[in-house]
């Protein structure tokens, strides 16, 4: 059977066409650099920069190279919330040991007209995406009652582990405030390598301060929400982590103790 000189142009443009759909839309992929259990055993290091994230995904979280801050990102925009309370866009060069991110796509928003605490936000999340072996990336816009966050101080070396490293962060109240609140929802059975259940940064609306989110009530927003299938692990080949204990006995509670 023979094609003609039109039949192959149709197939062309038709590729062509299917091919800029799915650059204007990137498919839902959860993008992560090393592994949660790395940064619990001191692995601060890494060498993927913001650049090479927003390649990656327009959205998401996770920290800076020794620990100097929390890294929160959406818009395409990633800023970096540190301990000292100040809060400033991130440098395209600057690099993470471990950061998640995705193209954010949606599936669900839900109007919150009147107050709403972290669990009940959590519910309706959950009332949707019924399944924990899906992820799920979450954003809300509006204004808190209240956020508490905290944020790890800078790190050096020798490099001590995160659930000491923890001990002297510093937390952070907001009150009556516009602000922006992202997250990931991540099946249990990925404990170790993310964090199980919900992890959430929060930033102001005038982009000032923030941090690791620790409990929040909402007094009215909108949350936007959609599950993801797809994960994709980037590891690192470095001696830091090449040598790391990735499996302690404790990574489950450890985990646990240094996210909450």
């Amino acid at each position: 059977m023979s094609h003609s000189v039109t039949d192959c142009l149709c197939e062309k443009q038709l590729t062509d066409t299917i091919s800029a759909m799915r650059k204007e839309q990137p498919e839902s992929v959860i993008y992560q650099t090393s592994l949660m259990s790395a940064l619990l055993s001191g692995v601060y290091e890494g060498s993927r920069t913001i650049a090479d994230l927003l390649k990656k995904g327009d959205f998401g979280l996770g920290t800076f190279n020794r620990l100097d801050g929390e890294l929160i990102a959406f818009n395409s925009q990633v800023y970096q919330l540190r301990a000292d309370g100040s809060a400033n866009a991130a440098r395209p060069d600057q690099r993470t040991p471990f950061a998640v991110m995705t193209f954010f796509q949606p599936q669900y928003e839900h109007r919150f007209d009147g107050p709403a605490d972290r669990d009940a936000v959590h519910e309706i999340i959950n009332q949707h995406i019924t399944s924990d072996n899906q992820f799920c990336a979450l954003r809300i816009d509006g204004r808190f009652t209240q956020v508490a966050t905290r944020t790890v101080p800078c790190q050096h070396r020798p490099y001590k582990p995160m659930m000491e490293a923890v001990e002297q962060q510093p937390t952070f109240h907001f009150d009556q405030r516009d602000g922006v609140l992202i997250g990931f929802r991540t099946p249990q059975y990925m404990q170790g390598i993310n964090v199980a259940g919900y992890h959430e940064h929060f930033i102001t609306d005038d982009r000032q301060g923030g941090g690791h989110v620790l409990d929040y009530s909402l007094e009215s927003g909108v949350l936007t929400f959609g599950a993801i299938s797809k994960l994709v692990v980037d590891l690192p080949e470095d001696p830091d982590f090449l040598q790391a204990n990735l499996n302690p006995d404790d990574l489950d509670s450890a985990i646990r103790a240094v996210e909450s």
